[in-house]
């Protein structure tokens, strides 16, 4: 049997391949307590504050503007932390993404999970437990996700 992309194709003499029918059934499995505990999903012995430093550090070696970290502890279950910087151009915000991966990678960390490179207008990488989003002023501008989870924009002041 040759195993496809997407089905399982069963090798004939003729030139007319039939697939190859599955019995699948599904059954259930308990969950033990071991399996259902919360794990450090990064990386053992790596925390949220040394998870955030490798990251700013990356984007301070990219030179990034403009970094912002938001605490989402108690806002979502999407991360624990967001962290939000600028690049001047869209060539310039690729570079910074590579940068924050070369140096998670650095560290020892598992690869992390890359949204927008194709265009590099807004970069999302995803650490498990931060999220990192690099974009085009303009861009950072429109959508306003320091607005959204709670912080301040750069450069704004607050109207009271």
């Amino acid at each position: 049997m040759k195993i496809g992309r997407r089905r399982l194709i069963s090798q004939t003499a003729g030139a007319n391949r039939q697939p190859a029918e599955r019995n699948a059934t599904l059954t259930p499995t308990l969950q033990t307590a071991a399996a259902l505990t919360v794990r450090n999903p990064v990386a053992p012995g790596i925390s949220l504050d040394l998870l955030s430093t490798i990251i700013v550090d990356g984007l301070e070696d990219a030179k990034a503007e403009d970094i912002v970290t938001i605490e989402l502890k108690g806002k979502t279950t999407l991360a624990d932390r967001m962290i939000i910087a600028s690049g001047r151009s869209s060539t310039h915000v690729g570079a910074i993404a590579d940068r924050v991966r070369k140096a998670c990678r650095d560290a020892g960390l598992p690869p992390l999970r890359v949204e927008g490179m194709a265009l590099c207008d807004w970069v999302l990488l995803d650490a498990c437990d931060a999220i990192v989003h690099i974009f085009r002023p303009d861009i950072r501008q429109h959508y306003n996700l320091e607005k959204m989870w709670g912080a301040d924009r750069p450069g704004e002041v607050l109207k009271s």
